[in-house]
């Protein structure tokens, strides 16, 4: 794959999230969207049609028993280094309580599960996809569970900002996103144990067996991601980037080049200190878009649903989503000129 071609992919793949993005935000400029619309498209998104989405997603993971724990393993303590370090800055360096948490979770959360899959697949083969897809059926759980802590860590109903353990488990066991990874790792727990057919397939699936439920919860699922990028672009505003500059330069920045900075050399280290820890150039496609993603598009739902600063969490996706055609062009470059992909 030349360089042309490697910034070819990265652009065709983050370009229409862009044009998505900047359809909400003409349709809303020239009236055909209104302020009702994109808060009831805003909650159907939150509510339903992203949690369909990762149930779809994890359902549609093939089996348990083919899983790297080292991969898996590495990714997780990445991902929480991250965390920490968001929840040390934010704590340091962010002063509105509201904005804490939407530049913390900025850290760690990228949009796995829409980007990182076929950029997986891109840049790792048949391979690449199949490390990706073990890897979202742990990340992407992780990510909304501390993204349920991020945001409500310093948005406490008393004022008082006290970090109420309950409270946090209370709101991670009822987020729609989590409850949508759950059923989906409940279905795949389940299918572990229903028997195969002389063919090596399993007896029973819904795709099989139930395909007109399946095509239904298909399509649903291709709803949630195009309609978030148009409330999105509806919601968004150049009016607020003055206030909101330097939130957005350090969210965006600890996306799409801190955090894969620090997962790829952590990656690149341990591979030669531990055999362990030993990964090929399919592992190295899976981490740039595990870690090089830009922010999930349901962090800015999320944002707007747990009362935190919504347009900040709306300029932070965007601008990392711009940003990243040239961070992951830029990554990509590097790791192949060190035949590490």
């Amino acid at each position: 794959m030349s360089f042309f071609d490697i910034f070819l992919f990265a652009f065709n793949a983050i370009t229409p999230i862009v044009l998505l993005i900047l359809t909400g935000f003409i349709l809303k400029r020239i009236g055909f969207l209104n302020d009702n619309f994109l808060q009831t498209a805003n909650k159907f998104v939150f509510n339903v049609s992203l949690p369909v989405l990762l149930f779809f997603n994890v359902y549609n993971i093939g089996n348990l028993g083919e899983i790297q724990w080292n991969t898996v393993i590495f990714a997780l303590i990445i991902i929480l280094l991250l965390f920490i370090s968001g929840f040390v800055y934010s704590k340091l360096f962010i002063k509105d309580n509201r904005q804490k948490g939407v530049v913390w979770q900025s850290f760690y959360r990228s949009n796995f599960a829409i980007i990182g899959l076929p950029l997986s697949q891109a840049l790792g083969g048949d391979e690449g996809i199949a490390i990706a897809s073990i890897l979202s059926a742990f990340s992407i759980p992780v990510f909304n569970a501390l993204a349920v802590v991020s945001l409500s860590v310093y948005t406490s109903s008393d004022g008082k900002n006290k970090i109420r353990i309950k409270d946090i488990l209370i709101k991670i066991a009822k987020n729609p996103l989590i409850i949508g990874v759950a059923l989906g790792l409940v279905m795949l727990g389940i299918r572990q144990f229903i028997p195969t057919g002389t063919d090596g397939d399993y007896v029973f699936t819904i795709r099989n067996n139930l395909p007109f439920l399946y095509d239904a919860i298909g399509m649903m699922s291709k709803i949630a991601s195009p309609l978030a990028l148009v409330v999105l672009g509806g919601k968004f505003r150049f009016d607020a980037i003055k206030g909101l500059k330097k939130q957005i330069i350090a969210g965006s920045f600890a996306r799409i080049i801190f955090a894969p900075a620090l997962g790829i050399a952590a990656a690149m280290i341990l591979s030669g200190i531990s055999s362990f820890f030993s990964f090929n150039a399919a592992h190295y496609a899976a981490f740039i878009a595990l870690f090089g993603s830009p922010v999930a598009v349901s962090s800015a739902i999320m944002a707007s649903q747990m009362d935190n600063d919504d347009q900040l969490a709306n300029q932070i996706l965007v601008w990392t989503s711009i940003a990243s055609v040239v961070t992951v062009f830029v990554t990509v470059v590097i790791l192949k000129s060190v035949g590490m992909i």
